[in-house]
């Protein structure tokens, strides 16, 4: 079973195969959120208090059947983690770390939504985890929970991907220069001052 992954504008569309073959989580993190503000609709991405609902899977599992030149991607530093987004109308679409030989991404909520599928619990469940709550907005924070498991769930599923050789299955990477697809935008020192300062 699948479900489509698309865009706000619907330029960039694809789909997420093995849906139950998820993780799905609340992350409150600072940069999540500066992710979020540098998109410039972090009212839409974030919830009430900040959080960002993440759907975790192998990047195998992702593919994109039209729009690919839209698919865009920045750093908020450095040696941050890869943060996709659409370029035509700047949704996000997921998080992966900086090499493909570490296969892992968490597609943001609202690239999985629809008209016809608004909500993501009929398809991905509930929350298992919510983590990095200490950043979190307001009073009182939520409760951290789930992490452990969900951390194991992960390693175990890239530790597969490793061994029968699927991590090289990613529409985000060069597999061969292990290189993004297209090169990231890294914020410069003040364009990270600029959009931490709104978090």
């Amino acid at each position: 079973m699948s479900h489509p992954i698309q865009c706000c504008c619907g330029k960039l569309q694809g789909h997420l195969a093995d849906i139950k073959l998820t993780n799905r989580v609340k992350c409150y993190c600072r940069d999540c959120q500066a992710f979020a503000h540098f998109l410039g609709d972090s009212g839409a991405i974030l919830d009430r208090l900040g959080g960002s609902d993440i759907v975790q899977t192998l990047p195998k599992n992702v593919s994109f059947t039209q729009g690919t030149e839209f698919l865009a991607c920045m750093r908020l530093t450095e040696n941050g983690l890869l943060r996709w987004y659409s370029s035509c109308c700047n949704t996000p679409i997921g998080n992966t770390l900086s090499t493909v030989k570490m296969p892992f991404i968490g597609l943001v909520h609202n690239c999985l939504k629809s008209a016809s599928s608004p909500n993501l619990e009929p398809a991905f469940g509930g929350l298992r985890t919510q983590l990095n709550t200490d950043s979190a907005k307001g009073e009182p924070k939520p409760q951290s929970v789930g992490l452990l498991p969900t951390i194991l769930r992960s390693i175990s599923r890239i530790i597969r991907a490793r061994i029968d050789g699927s991590y090289k299955q990613t529409p985000f990477f060069s597999v061969d220069s292990d290189t993004p697809i297209t090169p990231p935008k890294v914020l410069s020192e003040q364009e990270y001052a600029d959009v931490m300062s709104q978090v």
